[in-house]
């Protein structure tokens, strides 16, 4: 085997010479580290069991190894694998069944001779955040410059402390041991979410709009690195600019919204650190969008997004109703507006002189 290994060896006491790599049936397969030996690599290898997002790292978005089965027996029925499972890290991955495909043909000699495989096979599988984790991972916050009020994420969002009676599954700020325990630690809050991100709506131009898009890490144990943001948002379907990450618009299959990704920048935010006891970790940047003057209004929570993705894991959004509207027209705003009119008037009087 090249490009990976089989965790376990199994039996090959069978075996008096060439000593295979692994002798059982049902072979759990790792990919290697980034540093493995050139005599262990093969092409597309080593990614450490980690795949990037396609649009954020392509060459780092696809992996492969290569394996060579031998005690056939002299058997040319080569039969298909059975029970694929994949765990890229974690579970939340289901794989279709395996399927035939037209075998597989490959350039050699600089292109001028193809060679063929004897047999293609080809299953596709499936993540589902909701497999992957009991409870979400991440929720989402907003806030706007025309509206006080500050909609938090949903109490509970990532389980509650009351329905957990571990002593160590949360610590309050300014509390933190000499000595973390291995599981994953975060910050006692009402959403009990490692991880928050929260949308603020700045300004409001003529022409553009601006917004402020922050991650914040909560626990105490773990960082992330090479993370991404994925926001699905009506307003993406115009140009928009990301000052702090990188960011990229993804083309929109079968959902009404655009969709744009987000991931930091090399030695800069490309590594979301640990809460620790002064604050917590966090990278943010500001957005600014083009308006669609045909589309474009704050009423309604237009403004805030449809759904957020951190690493893939959908994060737990507010309901629609608790979003920070725009005021209504109040007796209250009419007699400010009627204030204010007096006041032009006096002052026009006193500048004119009668």
């Amino acid at each position: 085997m090249s490009g990976a290994f089989a965790i376990q060896q199994g039996n090959c006491s069978s075996f008096k010479f060439q000593v295979p790599h692994s002798c059982k049936i049902d072979p759990v397969i790792v990919d290697l580290m980034p540093d493995a030996l050139p005599q262990n690599r093969s092409d597309g290898c080593c990614h450490g069991g980690i795949l990037a997002a396609y649009a954020v790292h392509p060459s780092m978005s696809n992996t492969s190894f290569e394996v060579t089965v031998g005690n056939l027996e002299q058997n040319s029925t080569v039969y298909k694998p059975l029970n694929l499972i994949l765990t890229a890290p974690g579970p939340g991955y289901t794989c279709g069944p395996v399927m035939d495909m037209n075998p597989t043909v490959s350039s050699v000699i600089g292109g001028r001779r193809e060679e063929q495989v004897f047999r293609t096979w080809k299953s596709t599988c499936t993540y589902s955040s909701y497999l992957a984790n009991k409870t979400p991972v991440c929720c989402v916050s907003l806030s706007s410059f025309y509206n006080p009020k500050v909609t938090s994420c949903p109490s509970c969002s990532c389980g509650c402390k009351v329905a957990d009676q571990l002593p160590t599954s949360c610590i309050r700020d300014g509390s933190i041991p000499s000595n973390l325990p291995d599981d994953d630690i975060v910050q006692c809050t009402d959403h009990m979410c490692p991880l928050r991100i929260h949308w603020h709506i700045e300004n409001n131009y003529m022409n553009h709009w601006r917004v402020k898009l922050t991650v914040s890490n909560y626990n105490y144990g773990k960082n992330y690195s090479d993370w991404n943001v994925l926001v699905q948002h009506p307003g993406f379907g115009q140009p928009a600019t990301a000052y702090s990450f990188n960011s990229t618009m993804l083309p929109s299959i079968g959902v009404p919204e655009e969709v744009a990704i987000f991931w930091g920048k090399p030695f800069y935010n490309t590594e979301l650190l640990q809460a620790d006891k002064d604050q917590l970790g966090s990278v943010t940047t500001e957005i600014l969008l083009q308006k669609d003057s045909k589309a474009f209004t704050l009423s309604n929570g237009w403004a805030f997004p449809r759904t957020i993705y951190f690493n893939g894991e959908n994060c737990q959004m507010p309901l629609p109703d608790t979003f920070p509207m725009l005021p209504n027209v109040s007796p209250a705003f009419h007699c400010q507006f009627i204030l204010h009119l007096i006041a032009v008037y006096l002052t026009y009087r006193i500048f004119v002189g009668f």
